[in-house]
């Protein structure tokens, strides 16, 4: 009974990871999408949404079934939950993929606008901390939860100085690029909730290791306390 429980624990593993893969995949092609104005893959991330609701609903419907039938304790609870909190996040990420992927279908026929340079850097950020959220998930990193938590700071920094270069040296200079420039300007918002939306994961994480609530109490994560539990 233990072995098939464990068995299903690991199955939940992979499904995330495989979550966590179709929601990367996402980012990066709307991504591509954006830098190149590319509607046709712009509409297959829209399109390939779908799927990842899916995912989500297999994911959440393993969860229930390990909480109604295993009835788990302690710490495989911690885990079971939060890889159902953990599947919900990568949801929204996936849809934040979608909103830029709508932002290129919203200016395709608009004068081209050279994204600010921080753009590319939002991006890589914004997928490098959902990498290591979910890493730290699978391999329980506590360490690794704790480097996205502080990149969020980075992550909020970059995505206000986008939104003021394009004030300031596009929408203030050229009417005719406000459509576009308005893009960009969703688009970084969208980037950034993604990091906000890995760093939940990360809190996430750090509670599932050692049930502490480092949401909303920095100086907790600060402390580098470790109840070990």
């Amino acid at each position: 009974m233990e072995r098939h429980f464990h068995e299903r624990l690991d199955k939940l593993n992979k499904k995330v990871l495989e979550m966590a893969s179709m929601a990367e995949e996402a980012i990066f092609k709307a991504t591509e999408s954006l830098k190149n104005n590319d509607t046709a893959l712009a509409d297959w991330v829209i399109e390939n949404d779908k799927k990842i609701d899916e995912m989500e609903n297999t994911i959440e419907a393993m969860v229930i079934d390990l909480l109604a039938l295993q009835q788990p304790m302690a710490k495989d609870l911690r885990f079971i939950t939060t890889g159902m909190k953990v599947n919900a996040e990568l949801e929204r990420i996936a849809d934040l993929a979608t909103n830029i992927a709508k932002c290129v279908l919203f200016v395709a026929h608009q004068p081209k606008l050279k994204p600010p340079e921080d753009i590319p850097r939002l991006f890589i950020l914004a997928k490098d901390m959902v990498k290591k959220a979910v890493n730290a998930f699978v391999e329980r990193n506590r360490e690794l939860a704790k480097e996205v938590i502080q990149s969020d700071e980075e992550a909020d920094m970059l995505r206000t100085k986008i939104q003021e270069e394009l004030v300031k040296n596009y929408m203030s200079e050229d009417k005719t690029l406000i459509p576009r420039a308005i893009s960009m300007f969703l688009a970084a918002r969208h980037y950034e909730r993604i990091c906000d939306h890995a760093t939940n994961i990360a809190e996430d994480v750090i509670f599932m290791i050692d049930a502490r609530v480092v949401k909303h109490h920095p100086e907790i994560l600060e402390s580098g306390e470790n109840d070990g539990k």
